[in-house]
């Protein structure tokens, strides 16, 4: 049966259904309220139970039932969006202010400039990198890793996806051809003078839109794209990811995984694939770790060990805060790129258009993989070179990183000490061809202001604007 048939009435069961037929988002929600005197009352006794002029705070039970409060409320509260927490970074020998600042929105995403306030203009080029999140789940704060990285060499800009359940069903509906449109929108506001990274997902609808736009001799594409750890083409190296939406196939998604937000979310109504399914899949893939690292943190608790506590915290704060998904774009998603493989077979669908990535020839492509990742499995990410066989050889590279998993590919030691770094020489060589063949890109600086009037260049091309006319500036 189908999971939140909300709006709706309840249907009978058929032969061969698996869900639910209740309104499992509502189900959730009443969950959560009716934990809400509980969890209040655990987090006052684990003050009370912690508080220095209580005797039984210095006493094992007493520490021990402080702990067991904490984890209670830990495990039971709802994870806001967590900030990114990024002020400063040492870039030209200089330790530079930053200023997060919206400079383009739309209903389902803004596009944060991580200003950085130099007191002295580095001599060093600092080229613009615009590097788009992934819609799976998690803020794109958990990118924290990669900007912090990436920031002391570049001009940095980041897709900030809006939760689903926020948007209001005025707002219209988002599916993966509006994605696509969004970078688009996104690439002519960036003026063409820019880099684009996309980690994982991304790494579809970036390809897609640069495919698109170099159809039309686009003068806005970026300069070069470097995907990391994408499923451009599943069929290579199948994950366990990719065997389940293989065998499940797209009408089990849509009966089991789709329901409905529940008023009085301002997304009232709409069908959203939700984040606490999302995390329920997230915690069952490695479930015997996450238990083991909260009774951890019980043990760190009851013995003061504050800083493991700390760490353990800031983990699953990020980790656990997640975000619902238009039920359009995840199972258009799961659809073209894990049943399908639509995109390897030059078939997939930009509106009414057929994609062809092999007409890009301007753009430079990087891809990078690790070497242990079970998400993207090796080669499924290279995979884009085959399909892009027009840009010539010195404007490709592909690295595969010993010794990292998925998370690892854009995140931690490795990808600061290895991977940052060989992204950035590429897109330098990419900013000054030594061979002098790098084609004119216009070099107008992107706006700083959320509210400032966006230029119409649509105006420059008029293929351009009968292709895009749902991005076209208002």
């Amino acid at each position: 049966m189908a999971i939140g048939e909300f709006a709706s009435a309840t249907r009978l069961p058929r032969q061969g259904d698996v869900g639910l037929s209740t309104p499992l988002y509502w189900m959730y929600e009443m969950g959560y309220a009716a934990l809400n005197p509980s969890r209040a009352m655990a987090d006052a006794s684990r003050m009370f139970l912690k508080n220095p002029i209580n005797p039984v705070s210095h006493t094992t039970i007493g520490k021990s039932m402080a702990a067991a409060c904490e984890l209670f409320e830990r495990t039971t509260r709802r994870y806001g969006k967590p900030d990114w927490g990024i002020t400063h970074t040492s870039a030209g020998g200089q330790n530079v202010p930053i200023h997060v600042n919206t400079v383009w929105e739309r209903p389902f995403c803004r596009l944060l400039h991580f200003e950085r306030a130099f007191e002295y203009p580095p001599r060093r080029p600092q080229p613009r990198l615009l590097i788009v999140a992934p819609v799976s789940g998690h803020h794109a704060t958990l990118l924290r890793g990669t900007v912090e990285a990436m920031l002391p060499t570049h001009d940095v800009y980041v897709t900030d996806w809006i939760d689903a359940k926020l948007v209001p069903m005025s707002e219209g509906r988002f599916n993966l051809s509006d994605y696509v449109d969004y970078l688009i929108s996104i690439f002519h506001r960036m003026g063409g003078n820019c880099h684009v990274m996309a980690v994982c997902q991304p790494a579809v609808p970036v390809m897609m839109a640069i495919a698109r736009m170099e159809a039309e001799e686009d003068p806005f594409v970026p300069r070069s794209m470097v995907l990391m750890g994408g499923p451009i083409d599943t069929r290579e190296a199948p994950t366990a990811v990719n065997a389940l939406a293989k065998d499940r196939g797209i009408d089990w998604f849509r009966r089991n995984v789709i329901t409905t937000v529940p008023w009085p979310h301002p997304g009232a109504l709409r069908e959203v694939y939700p984040g606490f399914l999302q995390l329920n899949g997230f915690m069952s893939m490695n479930l015997d770790r996450h238990l083991q690292a909260h009774w951890d943190l019980f043990r760190h608790l009851v013995k003061g060990d504050g800083d493991s506590a700390e760490k353990h915290r800031d983990f699953y704060d990020e980790y656990l805060a997640v975000m619902d998904l238009t039920a359009d774009f995840y199972l258009e998603t799961v659809e073209n790129v894990f049943i399908t493989h639509a995109l390897p077979k030059g078939e997939i669908m930009h509106h009414s258009q057929v994609v062809k990535p092999e007409a890009i020839h301007r753009v430079a492509l990087m891809t990078v993989e690790g070497e242990k990742d079970d998400i993207s499995g090796i080669g499924q990410t290279k995979a884009a070179h085959k399909l892009c066989p027009r840009i010539p050889e010195d404007m490709r590279a592909h690295w595969e990183q010993p010794g990292v998993g998925h998370y690892g590919v854009f995140n931690g030691s490795r990808f600061r000490s290895e991977i940052a770094p060989r992204i950035s020489d590429f897109i330098l060589s990419q900013e000054f061809r030594r061979d002098g063949r790098a084609r004119p890109m216009p070099d107008r600086p992107a706006p700083e202001a959320a509210g400032e009037e966006e230029p119409d260049v649509f105006a420059l091309n008029k293929k351009v604007t009968a292709l895009y006319p749902r991005i076209a500036p208002t």
